[in-house]
C-alpha cells in the first residue's frame, strides 16, 4: 500500500501556545581608528555609520550601541574608554552579539584579545570578526583567533619599528619632533620649527637668574607659587623636580636633543630614559635661545658645586645617593655580605673608621669570622690602583679596547636578524594559507591541527631567537659604553692621584671584594679585576 505523507505548515509563532516567542538578539558594534588624521577620521565616520544601518536593518536584531575608540592604538585596553564600557555593559547582561570589522580593530595584543572572548564567551556573547569570518562561539573559532591574533600582534610590533624608523630618519635630517603643550616657554610655529613665548620666557630667565643667586630648587617653585605663576600644563603647584628639569633643558640655549627617551614595549607603549640603548641626535642652533649658552653652562658648573658639597658626582642628582663612596660596594670574599661603614672609639681620644662584614655584625663570628677593614686603607689601596693604571695608561687604554673588539666580535649580525626575520613572515604566511585551506574544508583536520601546532610552535621560538638577540646586542652595547666612559675618565685626569677622589672612584668601580684586611680585588665596570695588597 502506497504511503501518503501530508505536509502540514508551520504556523506563526504568536499563535501557537506554550511556544515562547522568538526573542531579538541584542547586537552592538565596535569601532576603532589609531590615528587622529583626515583620512582616518572619515574611516571612523564610515564605520560607525555602516553598523548602525546594518544592525537596525536586520528584523531578528535589537540596537544596543556603538562603541567606538577615535585616535587609540589597540596594542592594549588602557586608554579605550569605549571598549572599557562595551565589555562591562556585556558582563551586565545587555548584549548577545559584538560586530567588529576585523580582530586588529578589536586588539592587536594576543593575550588581551582572547582574556576578553574567552570571557565573553563564557556569558555566551559572540564576537563576529567580519574580514576574518570568524564566530567566537563557533567550535573552531579559538584555534583561528590564536593564529590570526598573533599575525595581528607582529604586524603591530612591524608598524611600530616602522613608525620609529620614520621618527630616526627625520631626526638624522634635522626635523624637529617636540611637544611644546609641556613645554614651558617655547611655542611652534606653521612649519613645525620651535618659537619663543615671550610671556612664558620671562619665567624660564627668571627661574635661572635666581638659582645662580643662590636660590634652592624647592625656593625657586615656592616664589613661583606665591606669585600665581602656572606651570606649562596650566597647574598652579611647582615642584623642585620641574625647576630641575627646566635648568637642564638643553633647548633654552637653543640646541635640541632628540631620542632623549625610548619605546621598549610597543605593546604597553612603555617609554624609558635613552641612556646608550640607541643612538640620540644632537642639533646645534636649532632655534632663537631664551637664555645664553654662558649662563646655561654656569648653571651646570653650579649644580655640579652643589652636588659635590651633599656628596653626590657632578650634578647628577641622586645618581650616587650614598653618603659614603663605598656604600654598597664592599664586599666580604667569606661569605658574600656587604660590609658595613662603622666607627670605633679608642679612650675617648682617637677615632677609627672601619668597613664590617654585616653578617659578623648582625649574627657574630661563628656565623662569619672576617676581620674589619680600615677605610683608610681601602682608600690607599683605590689610589694605588688607579695609579698603577694611569702610569701604563697606554697598555691599560689597549686592553680595555681589545675587551670590547672581544665582546663585540660575538655580536650576531644584522644578517642573523634578517633571516629570523624572514624565516618568521615565511611562517605566517603559510600560517594564512593553512587557514584558508581549513575554511574551504581542503584540508584533513588531523593534519591541519598538527600544521598549525608545529608552525605555532616554530614562530614562537623564532620570536624568543629575536629577543635574545636584541638583549645579547643591547647588553654589548651597553659594556661598550661602561668601558669608554672609564677610559674617558682615566684619560680626563691630569697627573696622578695624590689622595682618594670619590668621584673617579664611582666612576671605576663596581665592587670590592675584600680577601683579607689588606689584601683586595676591585672589580671595575668594565668586568676587569685589579688586585691589590698591602
Amino acid at each position: 500500500m502506497a504511503k501518503v505523507v501530508k505536509i502540514i505548515p508551520v504556523k506563526p509563532a504568536d499563535v501557537v501556545e506554550g511556544v515562547p516567542k522568538k526573542i531579538k538578539k541584542r547586537v552592538c558594534a565596535y569601532c576603532r581608528v589609531s590615528t587622529d588624521s583626515e583620512e582616518q577620521k572619515e574611516s571612523y565616520e564610515n564605520q560607525l555609520n555602516h553598523y548602525t544601518r546594518y544592525i537596525q536593518s536586520n528584523p531578528d536584531w535589537e540596537f544596543v550601541d556603538i562603541y567606538a575608540d577615535e585616535g587609540i592604538s589597540g596594542t592594549n585596553t588602557k586608554n579605550r574608554t569605549e571598549f572599557k564600557r562595551m565589555i562591562q555593559d556585556a558582563r551586565e547582561g545587555k548584549i548577545d552579539l559584538i560586530l567588529t570589522k576585523s580582530i586588529s580593530r578589536f586588539s592587536r595584543n594576543t593575550m588581551d584579545l582572547l582574556k576578553y572572548v574567552r570571557e565573553l564567551r563564557s556569558k555566551g556573547i559572540a564576537v563576529l570578526f567580519e574580514k576574518e569570518n570568524i564566530n567566537t562561539l563557533d567550535s573552531a573559532g579559538e584555534v583561528f583567533l590564536t593564529i590570526f591574533s598573533s599575525i595581528a600582534q607582529d604586524e603591530s610590533r612591524n608598524i611600530s619599528e616602522n613608525s620609529r624608523w620614520g621618527i630616526v630618519k627625520g631626526f638624522q635630517n634635522g626635523k624637529v619632533f617636540c611637544n611644546t603643550t609641556r613645554f614651558l616657554g617655547y611655542d611652534k610655529d606653521e612649519d613645525g620649527e620651535l618659537i619663543i613665548n615671550e610671556e612664558e620666557a620671562k619665567i624660564v630667565r627668571r627661574i635661572y637668574q635666581e638659582y645662580l643667586e643662590g636660590k634652592s630648587y624647592q625656593a625657586i617653585a615656592n616664589g613661583l607659587e606665591a606669585d600665581g605663576i602656572k606651570t606649562a600644563t596650566g597647574n598652579t603647584k611647582w615642584w623642585d623636580s620641574t625647576i630641575t628639569g627646566i635648568l637642564t633643558n638643553e633647548k633654552y640655549y637653543g640646541a635640541l636633543l632628540q631620542q632623549k627617551t625610548i619605546t621598549v614595549d610597543f605593546l604597553t607603549h612603555k617609554r624609558v630614559k635613552n641612556i646608550g640603548q640607541e643612538r640620540q641626535f644632537f642639533i646645534e642652533e636649532n632655534h632663537e635661545p631664551i637664555i645664553s649658552k654662558e649662563i646655561f653652562d654656569k648653571v651646570q658648573k653650579e649644580k655640579e658645586r652643589r652636588a659635590l658639597l651633599k656628596g653626590n658626582v657632578k650634578g647628577e642628582r641622586k645618581k650616587y645617593s650614598s653618603k659614603y663612596a663605598f656604600s654598597g660596594k664592599v664586599y666580604c670574599s667569606k661569605c658574600g655580605n656587604t660590609h658595613k661603614r662603622r666607627t670605633w672609639n679608642s679612650n675617648n681620644t682617637s677615632r677609627k673608621v672601619v668597613w664590617q662584614c654585616k653578617t659578623y655584625i648582625n649574627e657574630g663570628k661563628d656565623a662569619c669570622n672576617a676581620k674589619a677593614v680600615d677605610e683608610q686603607v681601602l682608600q690607599d689601596a683605590f689610589v694605588r690602583v688607579f695609579n698603577r693604571m694611569k702610569a701604563d695608561k697606554d697598555g691599560f687604554i689597549e686592553t680595555l679596547h681589545d675587551n670590547i673588539e672581544k665582546v663585540l666580535a660575538k655580536r650576531a649580525g644584522a644578517t642573523a636578524i634578517q633571516d629570523i626575520e624572514s624565516k618568521m613572515e615565511q611562517l605566517k604566511s603559510d600560517l594564512r594559507g593553512l587557514v584558508q585551506l581549513q575554511v574551504r574544508g581542503q584540508i584533513d583536520e588531523e593534519v591541519y591541527n598538527e600544521e598549525q601546532s608545529r608552525m605555532s610552535q616554530e614562530l614562537d621560538e623564532l620570536r624568543k631567537r629575536r629577543l635574545e638577540l636584541d638583549k645579547e646586542q643591547h647588553g654589548k652595547e651597553q659594556y661598550k659604553q661602561r668601558v669608554q666612559e672609564i677610559i674617558q675618565t682615566i684619560q680626563s685626569k691630569q697627573g696622578l692621584l695624590e689622595k682618594f677622589d670619590d668621584d673617579i672612584f664611582n666612576a671605576l668601580v663596581e665592587k670590592i671584594e675584600v680577601l683579607s684586611p689588606a689584601h683586595f680585588v676591585f672589580i671595575l665596570k668594565s668586568g676587569m679585576k685589579v688586585e691589590e695588597t698591602f
